[in-house]
């Protein structure tokens, strides 16, 4: 009896142990992770004049495969323009940016490589799709890129009903122009042909910022799905700070072109920055008005 409990006391402690040692290890093998995208030390100066405007101010970060990003600041804080770095339509004054480890400014082939590997959705989707083409050409452009990257030819009608289901549109919508579709349909197609190339990373640039309340959660939750769907890795740039709560894992703040905080989202509760608090203190003000405004219509239909 006494061999037999001491059995069960050794194989009731070990266990914990084994569990505590799987975590360990899970979390150095994310610590040597290479990261998809590298900046290291980012200068963008403009002159106005005879004044100097550091839109990106040394800017350094990481962000690893399969990761939500946001990148939050005010007009004027660098956001745009780290936005139009990363998605290769701008080179920085100085620094590094890396892309799976390779120099994206520095060749061609890093250049050609951040275009086969990163997608883009812009706050204007009424300008992002040319008035002139049918859905099914929008989804073209981004099906062709993919052929280019990978050689492979799909039957292109087949293809573009499987980015639309991918979205939640159906084929009806194929043969119908932008100015036929609602706002909310209209930026489905633009992700859809985002995700048509398959790239590794998409940025979001206010992509949310135009649709009505119901029509972002709608997009954001579509936005979830596909992340998790094809494991893709998300840079989303706003100043709405409700969106990242619902959306991002990492949030970092820009201000006078600075990153000031990178934290995750879950203690952005526990940020000291004074910007992130402001919009923090505004989101939590809003929430207790529409608290509020409910309990008054609750008691007006009681």
């Amino acid at each position: 009896m006494e061999k037999t409990e001491f059995s069960i006391q050794i194989d009731t402690a070990e266990e914990p142990m084994k569990q505590e040692e799987a975590v360990s290890k899970v979390h150095e093998e994310l610590e040597k992770q290479e990261p998809l995208i590298e900046l290291r030390n980012i200068y963008k100066i403009y002159y106005m004049g005879d004044e100097e405007v550091h839109a990106n101010d040394g800017i350094s970060l990481s962000i690893n495969k399969g990761e939500f990003v946001a990148i939050v600041g005010k007009s004027g804080s660098g956001k745009s323009t780290l936005g139009r770095v990363i998605c290769g339509l701008l080179k920085p004054d100085s620094g590094e940016y890396l892309l799976e480890g390779k120099n994206v400014y520095a060749s061609r082939e890093g250049k050609k490589n951040l275009q086969n590997e990163l997608s883009v959705v812009f706050q204007d989707y009424t300008t992002s799709a040319n008035p002139r083409f049918r859905i099914r050409d929008v989804l073209m452009e981004g099906i062709r890129v993919k052929e280019r990257k990978t050689g492979k030819i799909k039957d292109p009608v087949s293809e573009c009903g499987r980015l639309l289901e991918l979205v939640g549109l159906d084929e009806t919508f194929l043969d119908r122009f932008p100015h036929e579709l609602s706002g909310g349909q209209l930026q489905r197609v633009c992700i859809a042909r985002a995700v048509a190339c398959e790239p590794q990373l998409i940025l979001f640039d206010e992509a949310i910022s135009s649709l009505d309340a119901h029509t972002q959660v709608q997009v954001m939750d579509l936005l979830m799905e596909l992340k998790d769907q094809l494991g893709l890795t998300y840079v989303f740039i706003t100043h709405d700070l409700t969106s990242v709560t619902y959306l991002c894992d990492q949030v970092l703040f820009l201000y006078k072109g600075k990153i000031t905080e990178h934290i995750p989202v879950e203690k952005i509760a526990e940020t000291s920055d004074p910007y992130a608090r402001k919009l923090l203190d505004s989101i939590i003000e809003f929430d207790e008005e529409y608290d509020n405004e409910s309990d008054i219509g609750q008691e007006m239909t009681a």
